[in-house]
């Protein structure tokens, strides 16, 4: 713990209600410490979320909202959080995220809410890179220079949109881009031919884009859409620089009571499942896959891992949990790592530890109901992650994109992107 230095402590906290890129509420932190430190942080919300999740505190009054309102946690900031924290040094990340899980006091953060405390977390980090004089990568991790692969996600299924399409994102990795700002280049092309290739064979109505950004055709199966995207990516000229991943959202389709997977209209078992995963594998380059299987199927995590020879992310299977980390690292390869799944950025950062420590990759991500606030890009830098899934277009996800530019070139020479090399960078 830091002492003696005034400059550091916090000295006010004031947290507001704002909007999210579905219109729903969510929290905006400010974070004040000594003669003019300031940081702000803004929460983002998921829609497609796991049962071992950091808790969201929602007003539940129908009247405002919906019952979203966030006022109740903004509360907890003020009259619970902000008390205990004033006079903290905001470079003591631990201490300050470990005095809010105590005052929480419960496994998944149900009393203050998982929004409320890392909304603080976060916006006391930048409150502690600006006190530095660095941004906050710099701040995370002096070694900071890997420029992630963007997971850039064209065609949206599942829940973030209305059709029918049981995946819920098929995306592009352009591993072969020399920089990152190549790789929005090649992200673009491809785009532009997809939309074209929708557009006349599906009608105007199939270019509208889901919460994430992609495309969200009137398509039901996962080959149709994968040859809609290949072909996109040919016309584009950038075949070789390309493989493809998906995140299947398994949970989604699995049905409890029968346990079995129902996926385009098809009941299927845990084998005959992952005989779709092969048959897929097979027949397009696919380099990842996260969540082929529901968040508690280990059997089915295993047999993906063992079988498919490619990346496999453990989402809602691993909610960025360092605890289910080290239970279930033999069962997938790759972390995707949300830093309000599981509630501070401490707990984040032990995440990324222990899936370095496991040899995972790690992929970090955007939630669906996402905010203009670009922090994802700094810390993707910051821990030197191979892997950023932020979307596709609108500008919640293309803010994450510019600042990654930014940082690209604040790097200049030093900068590496990931690359072929995304799930080990070094």
């Amino acid at each position: 713990m830091y002492f003696g230095n005034e400059k550091f402590k916090i000295t006010k906290i004031v947290a507001r209600e704002i909007l999210d890129c579905r219109f729903n509420p969510t929290i905006q932190v400010d974070v004040w410490a000594g003669d003019g430190i300031f940081g702000r942080a803004d929460v983002p919300a998921g829609r497609s979320r796991g049962e071992k999740e950091a808790w969201e505190i929602r007003d539940g009054d129908k009247r405002v909202f919906g019952g979203l309102g966030v006022q109740q946690a903004i509360r907890n900031i003020h009259e619970v959080i902000a008390p205990a924290l004033i006079s903290m040094d905001v470079r003591d990340q631990r201490s300050i995220d470990l005095a809010m899980i105590k005052l929480d006091g419960t496994p998944n953060k149900q009393k203050l809410g998982g929004n409320a405390i890392i909304g603080v977390s976060m916006a006391v980090a930048r409150a502690a890179a600006c006190g530095c004089g660095l941004p906050l990568y710099r701040y995370l991790n002096a070694n900071a220079h890997v420029l992630p692969v963007p997971l850039l996600n064209y065609i949206n299924g599942g829940r973030l949109t209305s059709n029918d399409l049981d995946f819920q994102e098929i995306c592009i990795f352009p591993v072969g881009a020399e920089t990152f700002r190549e790789s929005m280049i090649i992200g673009w092309d491809v785009y532009n031919a997809l939309r074209e290739i929708l557009s006349s064979k599906y009608g105007k109505l199939a270019v509208n884009v889901g919460d994430e950004g992609g495309f969200a055709p009137p398509i039901v199966s996962v080959k149709e859409a994968m040859d809609n995207l290949v072909r996109a990516v040919e016309i584009s000229g950038h075949s070789d620089k390309i493989v493809y991943g998906f995140d299947c959202a398994a949970t989604h389709f699995y049905d409890k009571e029968k346990d079995m997977y129902k996926l385009e209209g098809e009941y299927r078992t845990r084998a005959e499942l992952l005989g779709f995963y092969k048959d897929l594998v097979k027949s397009y380059p696919v380099a990842s896959m996260e969540d082929p299987f529901a968040e508690d199927d280990i059997e089915g995590f295993a047999m993906a891992a063992k079988e498919l020879g490619i990346q496999i992310v453990g989402d809602d299977f691993l909610c960025t949990n360092p605890k289910l980390i080290r239970e279930r690292a033999d069962y997938c390869n790759a972390l995707l790592l949300k830093f309000n799944q599981v509630g501070t950025l401490s707990e984040t950062l032990d995440a990324a530890e222990s899936s370095y420590r496991h040899q995972f990759g790690i992929m970090v991500s955007e939630r669906s109901g996402e905010t203009e606030d670009p922090i994802l890009a700094d810390v993707t830098v910051g821990i030197n992650a191979g892997q950023i899934k932020t979307g596709a277009t609108r500008s919640e996800r293309t803010a994450k994109y510019n600042r990654l530019l930014e940082i690209e070139s604040e790097l200049g020479e030093a900068a590496v992107y990931a690359g072929r090399h995304f799930r080990n960078p070094f």
